[in-house]
């Protein structure tokens, strides 16, 4: 149980930190002319359903960054209450039984 904490707070921090990143970049080519390559939306994606949904959810409402775009703002807790429901049914198989 405690690897799974631990990976819970590794793929947290990392979607965090892609989130703040993608959200800097962002601002910095809208001032600019020079253009500099984005977090692309499908690894967001990715990191949120490896378990970083909740943590990418509360930073870009923090930050407000891509609340605009429902595929994140519906997408990140439909894949946060899946992982959810994965999880009891990991712990605890015969619950649906």
């Amino acid at each position: 149980m405690i690897y799974f904490a631990v990976y819970l707070a590794v793929i947290s921090a990392i979607s965090v930190i892609e989130t703040v990143i993608d959200k800097r970049t962002a601002a910095a080519n809208a001032a600019s002319q020079v253009k500099m390559q984005r977090v692309p939306e499908r690894r967001l994606l990715l990191l949120a359903a490896m378990g970083g949904s909740l943590a990418m959810y509360v930073t870009m409402r923090i930050i407000r960054h891509k609340t605009r775009h429902m595929k994140f703002m519906i997408g990140l807790p439909v894949i946060f209450v899946l992982q959810v429901v994965l999880v009891i049914l990991f712990i605890y198989p015969g619950v649906l039984i």
